[in-house]
């Protein structure tokens, strides 16, 4: 039989030893047993106490972790293989079920968002194999407008069963990640947000560095020590100085003025310094205008100040100014050379009057004398006194004549060479004459009497420069070529940028000083002594060239002699010449009507009716036409000349009337005696007559237009073939 094992009856654990099985001394079998049973059963009562200490300790746990379980901030639940909640704390409870209307937490996978759904079964099949995953940013959907976004944590746990294998569960923790998301999601804006910022910041720097490089001011700043920090494109070009050489240097290396400017920094934040003088990298002055800038930096970043000075070049604005004093200087000129020519106009015009009365009162004083009489010779000199007043007076109405000439295509050539015939007949032994034209030379716009005229003008006024001297030897060149004068030129002389043909008279005379250049135009200027020159000749030139529409340019330095250039438009292809008026035929001396009444059948004296505000014309022009036989009304008021005619319109048989009388106009009077008796010859008489006032005059009916002051021979002329009915207009 074999022996029972009775080692758990030994507290100790001991087990027997083969000494144990040696026979002992006798004792009693009972004592024995009985020894045994006891330490056996307080054995037992230290395993109960053990036990109970275990289950005591046991029950402790589970109840903190029950109170864990129950307590702990988070959303916890056990779920089982088949998703199924076994157990879930209130945290799970609150937050899966805010109220009893949601759906209860019985399962987990029914709450989670189907794009997550892939995602949690992973976790669950990787809990399954490691013991443990997670599942990031799950987004659990608790009711239609409510929802969890938290990080799962799966633990796998087993179960122990009392028969049988454990159950498979998962321990579940949800962190609610809702607070750090916001707090990410505003993190992520604000970084958004001071991105854009440094983009902004960024952008902004990059446009100043764009508005600084091409800006048409040289931008330059300083530092607190007056070092340049900053020297844009404008700047280095304004300067002459690279960026790189100017980086570092102080500021009055450039503007010497300016530096001291910087004082005011801490009176206000910008200052207009106005015009400086500055200096280029290689000591050259330049007028600048120069404004400033101050800026205080805070501490954060640094602390300290900076200048910016703005720089503006005023080389261009000075340049402007002077062209604009110089085109003022022309304007004024031109102004001044206008009014002197009204008034040259208006003076010429009452002295042609005057000399009309001279001349014609001779006239007659000739026909009173004798042959041989001394008075005769006097009258002469009288005669030849008037003629040449009558010619300055041509020269005076050719300087104010404003209407154009009657211009056609000229070969200049040709007027030039025609001039320089008659000039080398008059020129004075010591000096000479040098002609250079220009091969081929264009056919200009202008009238050849004009041009000869102010060639001829010039010419003289070279020889008595170059006499004045005092007896030198001197030369004169006259030059033509075509040109096409450049903008500052066609500016200052008021030209069209077309082309032209230059002529030039140019002297080795003692030229002119500024002062007297300012003033060679103006009428009766002159720098000649007393009864050697009229100071009419520039003059002359001047009003040939404004009524060319081209321009005279002069350039003179005193003891270098001087240069004149005239420039006459060049005639365009299309350019035709004025038709040439029809010669008149010579008038032939007009013989007195009692003549020709003798041979005649006898009838009444033709009947003149002659107007003019000039009470020595008209009794001059009432003796003259009596003397050829007419009878002659003289008025000097018009309004009596038309209320006489209205009187008796049928006695008049011619009218003859000044232009310019005060308060009334000629072609006025004409327009009132052709309306009174259609038929009446008229004619119009004018020491200025210009092609207005012809083509008025003739649209009017007048037949005959007659330049005072004019001979007395060409008066009666002209008074018998408008009498005899030769109406045909002329002048």
């Amino acid at each position: 039989m074999t022996e029972p094992d009775l080692s758990f009856l030994d507290p100790s654990g001991r087990r027997p030893t083969p000494a144990d099985n040696h026979p002992r001394p006798s004792v009693a079998p009972a004592e024995g047993l009985v020894a045994e049973l006891r330490a056996y059963q307080a054995e037992l009562e230290s395993q109960n106490k053990v036990l109970r200490y275990s289950q005591a300790v046991a029950e402790s746990a589970y109840e903190r972790f029950e109170t864990l379980f129950a307590s702990v901030p988070l959303a916890l639940m056990v779920v089982d293989e088949h998703d199924m909640v076994v157990q879930a704390n209130s945290m799970a409870h609150r937050s899966f079920q805010p109220t009893e209307r949601d759906r209860p937490l019985t399962a987990l996978m029914p709450f989670v968002c189907p794009q997550d759904a892939a995602r949690v079964r992973e976790a669950f099949a990787q809990a399954q194999d490691l013991g443990h995953s997670e599942a990031k940013e799950v987004v659990f959907l608790i009711n239609d407008t409510s929802r969890i976004t938290g990080d799962l944590h799966i633990a796998h746990i087993e179960a122990p069963q009392a028969s049988g294998a454990p159950l498979s569960q998962f321990l579940c923790a949800v962190i609610d990640q809702g607070p750090l998301l916001a707090e990410r999601q505003a993190l992520q804006h604000s970084a958004l947000t001071l991105q854009q910022r440094n983009e902004q910041l960024h952008a902004s720097e990059k446009r100043l560095e764009a508005v600084i490089n091409s800006a048409l001011d040289a931008i330059i700043c300083v530092d607190q020590h007056q070092r340049i920090t900053v020297f844009n494109p404008t700047a280095a070009a304004l300067f002459q100085c690279s960026a790189s050489d100017a980086l570092g240097s102080t500021l009055d290396r450039f503007l010497p003025d300016a530096a001291q400017a910087l004082a005011f920094a801490q009176l206000t934040t910008q200052a207009l310094l106005g015009e400086m003088t500055a200096l280029t990298a290689s000591g050259k002055e330049l007028a600048v205008e120069v404004s400033v800038s101050f800026e205080r930096h805070a501490e954060s970043v640094g602390g300290g100040e900076t200048t910016t000075v703005f720089a503006r070049d005023l080389t261009g604005r000075k340049k402007a100014e002077a062209h604009r004093n110089e085109l003022e200087a022309q304007l004024r000129e031109s102004h001044k050379m206008q009014a002197v020519g009204t008034m040259a106009g208006g003076i010429a015009h009452d002295f042609n009057n005057i000399l009309g009365a001279i001349l014609g009162n001779v006239e007659l004083a000739k026909a009173d004398c004798a042959a041989g009489s001394p008075v005769l010779e006097s009258l002469l000199e009288i005669d030849k006194a008037g003629r040449r007043a009558r010619d300055l007076v041509r020269q005076i109405l050719t300087f104010s004549r404003n209407e154009p000439p009657q211009r056609s295509a000229v070969s200049l050539a040709e007027v030039v060479h025609d001039t320089e015939r008659l000039l080398r007949v008059t020129l004075p032994p010591a000096i000479e004459l040098h002609m250079q034209l220009q091969a081929g030379l264009p056919p200009v716009l202008a009238d050849a009497t004009q041009v000869e005229q102010a060639l001829l003008n010039l010419c003289t006024n070279a020889v008595h420069a170059i006499q004045g001297q005092g007896g030198e030897r001197g030369s004169i060149h006259v030059e033509a070529a075509t040109v096409q004068p450049d903008q500052r030129l066609t500016e200052r002389l008021g030209l069209a940028p077309i082309d032209y043909v230059a002529l030039t008279v140019r002297d080795s005379g003692p030229g002119m000083e500024a002062a007297t250049l300012e003033r060679i135009f103006e009428p009766f200027f002159t720098t000649k002594p007393v009864g050697q020159g009229t100071g009419l000749g520039l003059a002359v030139v001047h009003g040939v060239m404004r009524t060319h529409e081209g321009g005279v340019d002069v350039q003179s330095t005193p003891g270098q002699g001087s240069r004149f250039t005239l420039y006459f438009p060049v005639a365009t292809g299309q350019t035709t010449a004025p038709p040439a008026p029809a010669p008149a035929a010579p008038a032939a001396p007009a013989a007195p009507l009692a003549t020709a009444a003798a041979t005649s059948t006898p009838r009444q004296k033709p009947h003149v009716m002659y107007v003019d505000d000039d009470q020595a014309l008209v009794f001059l022009v009432q003796r003259l036409l009596r003397r050829r036989g007419y009878e002659v009304s003289g008025f000097t008021d018009p309004h009596e000349a038309t209320a006489a005619l209205r009187t008796a319109p049928q006695r008049y048989d011619l009218l003859v009337t000044d232009y310019n009388m005060p308060g009334f106009c000629g072609v006025d009077l004409v327009r009132e005696a052709r309306l009174i008796r259609p038929g009446l010859p008229v004619a119009l008489a004018s020491g200025y007559v210009t092609a207005e006032i012809e083509q008025a005059a003739l649209a009017e009916g007048a037949q005959a237009l007659i330049h005072k002051p004019n001979d007395v021979e060409e008066l009666c002329a002209t008074v018998e073939r408008l009498v005899r009915g030769d109406n045909h207009a002329a002048s």
